[in-house]
């Protein structure tokens, strides 16, 4: 593969786009094929992004910040929401959960890294920073609903986002029952616990 390194640049000229994807790329590529993260170098990311090992380490200090930065572009930035119905946007945000199809190596990769989460704090945090904003929309959804008088006022929203998520993730990367259809789940999902955190 030929070099894609940095073209000689002025002072202060910003860094090639092109070249942080070939090397994001490289990284998720590595991933989907097997690649655990332990085993993970950035030796190998180098050569099938077609840089030198100096070209990654100008843009990041290490592996771990490279990885995290690589799996944040596998989340989608969030569905627009209406705002009108809090069934309605929690199945909008629901339908993003896991690994959805934004890129097709998605899917293969997220089961290989969610056990090393166990094993790594610095990689559980990574997780938890790129999660964490759209949990907070779902957070945010609840909190609305509890206000407006959708939910029930003693509603706990941290253990309803838990029960919410959890059937929906576990079913779209483990396929824990074959009978289920994972894209129909977050309605399904919704329309069963809406009897529950709805006022009484």
């Amino acid at each position: 593969m030929p070099a894609l390194e940095d073209a000689p640049r002025a002072p202060g000229r910003p860094r090639s786009v092109r070249v942080d994807e070939a090397i994001v790329s490289a990284t998720l590529d590595l991933l989907a094929e097997g690649t655990t993260v332990d085993v993970l170098s950035i030796e190998a990311i180098a050569s099938r992004a077609g840089v030198g090992k100096a070209t990654i380490y100008r843009r990041w200090p290490g592996k771990e910040a490279l990885l995290h930065d690589a799996l944040a572009t596998l989340k989608l930035p969030g569905p627009e929401l209406a705002g009108e119905s809090v069934r309605d946007d929690l199945i909008a945000l629901l339908s993003q959960v896991g690994p959805t199809g934004h890129d097709p190596r998605f899917p293969k990769i997220l089961p290989c890294i969610l056990p090393h989460l166990s094993r790594s704090p610095e990689h559980y945090q990574a997780y938890q920073d790129i999660i964490e904003p759209r949990r907070n929309r779902v957070r945010q959804v609840l909190r609305r609903g509890v206000a407006n008088g959708e939910l029930r006022a003693d509603l706990d929203i941290e253990l309803t986002m838990a029960v919410l998520i959890g059937p929906i993730l576990m079913q779209r990367v483990v396929r824990w029952h074959p009978d289920l259809d994972a894209d129909k789940m977050p309605e399904q999902v919704v329309d069963l616990l809406m009897a529950g955190i709805a006022p009484h």
